[in-house]
């Protein structure tokens, strides 16, 4: 995976969708609320195993910056004011791959925990 590498990094208009085009033609557009919830920062993944979170309430989230860091990775800054998270171009590739699935185990997570994607709340 280390020879695939971003080509393009494009943030929509409404600022809602991230376009990320690969280097071998693969494309993928990938929510705001998705790269938010599923962050790799340690606030949302914890600092080891087992101390992941929920976060709630970010349906309408946007991305307001993008900072490259080094030429592996790019650190992702959105409205809530959250920019702790280093997306490496193959977390990048993932998101894109297995986003579905991903998105829908964290939407499992908010009804498990009686949580939802438009109210604002304390993650768990």
């Amino acid at each position: 995976m280390g020879d695939i590498w971003p080509t393009e990094l494009r943030v929509s208009k409404d600022r809602q969708r991230l376009v990320v085009t690969f280097n071998d033609g693969q494309s993928f557009e990938l929510s705001a609320e998705m790269l938010r919830v599923l962050s790799p920062s340690a606030e949302v993944q914890g600092h080891g195993p087992g101390q992941k979170v929920t976060v709630p309430g970010k349906r309408n989230v946007a991305i307001i910056s993008m900072v490259p860091t080094g030429n592996y990775a790019v650190r992702i800054g959105f409205d809530d004011m959250h920019d702790t998270g280093i997306f490496t171009w193959t977390y990048l590739r993932e998101l894109g791959e297995k986003g579905e699935a991903l998105f829908a185990a964290y939407e499992d997570e908010l009804r498990e925990k009686g949580m939802s994607r438009d109210t604002s709340e304390k993650p768990r």
